[in-house]
This record gives structure tokens, sequence and C-alpha cells, in this order.
């Protein structure tokens, strides 16, 4: 059994939230340049490259990408074979994103008793913590920072079996065409389908943590995201709605077995500002 303190997780949450804020992945970047070689639109041209600017501005001045630092979601893998100590793993976390959010003047966007007074809790805490057990003796963290305008554009579907494929590519086309301007264009497209309608959603948050434009393993998926794709940038909403081709950077589908009576769909966008870090130990 190999031991991890909680201070070594709070320190790594710490610094994952302001790298990810910070940072645009490389992938991300290589992904807005070559669309802003191939953007037809000059309009498109000029939004991309601000977008560029602003990344680099980012990263050398270490301020935030977006005034929206974002909820923080923590993904974690922690390996069978570990043990937290000297303290809980949850409180770890929290810890983790209190300092970050803290130490790296990243605004705080989260609030308590959201129906009705709505109170900033003044840390950016509570996280929205996914945990999953591994095999190993390895932690594996990554944060992502999501936005509310492109969280806001989510979208989930109970779709009936016989909507088939068609279906599928027919909903989350229409779920990009009626989110518009308001995630951020050029969007990453998250897609899950299966399951059940909570396994959906959250395979689709984390297909956003492929790399960019990686297609899916299985052909027969890969085939539908490269089909989506061509279809959502046929829409014409283009960089930050202004028109172009450039309305998605790509579409990344994770399927997962479901119900005889089923095929749950979920659809969770990212901006242009693909925020998230990762780091094991």
């Amino acid at each position: 059994m190999r031991e991890i303190s909680s201070e070594k997780v709070t320190e790594t949450v710490a610094r994952l939230c302001q790298e990810a804020d910070f940072d645009i992945p490389e992938d991300v970047l290589d992904a807005l340049k070559k669309y802003r070689d191939a953007e037809e639109s000059p309009l498109g041209r000029q939004v991309l490259d601000q977008i560029l600017e602003n990344d680099g501005i980012a990263t050398s001045e270490k301020i935030p990408i977006c005034q929206d630092c974002g909820t923080a979601v923590v993904f974690l893998e922690l390996g069978q074979e570990v043990h937290i100590i000297g303290g809980d793993l949850n409180i770890a976390v929290e810890e983790g994103v209190r300092r970050g959010y803290e130490d790296g003047y990243l605004r705080k966007s989260i609030v308590s008793q959201p129906f009705s007074a709505r109170v900033n809790t003044k840390d950016n805490t509570p996280a929205m913590v996914h945990l999953e057990m591994v095999r190993g003796d390895r932690l594996k963290i990554t944060v992502m920072p999501k936005g509310g305008g492109s969280e806001n554009m989510s979208r989930l579907a109970m779709l009936t079996p016989a909507m088939g494929r068609k279906g599928v590519i027919d909903f989350v086309v229409k779920s990009v065409d009626e989110a518009g301007s308001n995630p951020c264009p050029p969007v990453i497209v998250g897609v899950g389908i299966g399951g059940t309608a909570d396994k959906a959603t959250i395979l689709a948050k984390k297909a956003l943590l492929r790399r960019v434009g990686e297609p899916n393993p299985d052909t027969e998926i890969a085939d539908l995201e490269r089909e989506i794709l061509e279809r959502v940038n046929n829409l014409g909403i283009g960089p930050q709605g202004f028109g172009g081709r450039t309305t998605a950077l790509a579409v990344h589908a994770e399927v997962f077995s479901t119900h005889i009576a089923m095929m749950p769909v979920a659809v969770n966008l990212n901006c242009h500002a693909a925020r998230h870090k990762e780091a094991t130990i």
C-alpha cells in the first residue's frame, strides 16, 4: 500500500487550478491556429487572431484567460493501492481549490442556496468532484475550470432507440445551433451516449478532456464525430457568433451500454478556452 499525504493532494489541486486558468493546452492552441488558417470569413479570422493573442498574454503574464474562472470540476482516478494519510481526500481537494483561487486571484463564482439567497461562498468551493477507483498505486488529478456560459448550454435528451444514429446527430447539431454565440465559439462538443441520464452527462463532460481532434478509437464512433463536426461547422455561427466555418474545433463522443428501452444523449460544450490540467502523484 502506497501512502499519499492529503497536503500533497491540496498542493497539487491548488497548482492545477492556477495553471488551468492561465495556460491553454498546446493541443487547443494548435487547433485554433489550424482553423484560423482555414477560416474563410475575414471577421472570423480576426476573432481567432484575438483569441490567440489573448491566450498568449494570459500565459506570459500569468493572468486568467477569461474573467469567468469557472466552476472547479475535479476528476480523481484513485489507485486501489493508495492510502490517503493526514486527512480526508475530499477536504484536501476543497482546500486545494480554495488556495488555488485565492492565491491566484481567480474570480470566485460559486453561490450557495442557488434557488433563493445565492450567497457567494467567496472561495469557489465546493468543487464538483468525480472519483473513480482504478488499478495501481497512483492518484491522477485533473482540474477543469468550467465557465458558466458554456455549461449553461448543456443539453440532455432521452431519445427512443428507434431514433438511432440520425436522432443522435440531429439532437447534437440542434443543441449547438440553439446555443449560438452563448458558449463563446469555437467550441469543443462533448457528447455522451448511453448509460442513464447521469452517466450520459458525465461521459459528455469527460469527452472534453481528450486531445482536441483525437478521434474515438472505435471507428463507428469516430465516423459519428466527423459527421457531427461537419454539420456543426456548416451552421455558419463562426467564431464568437460573427459568422464563418469555425463553430467547433472538434466533436468528442463517448459511448456506454444502456437499457433496451433507452438511448440517453447528453451534450456538454466547452468554449474556446478549453481549460484543463492534470498531474499524477
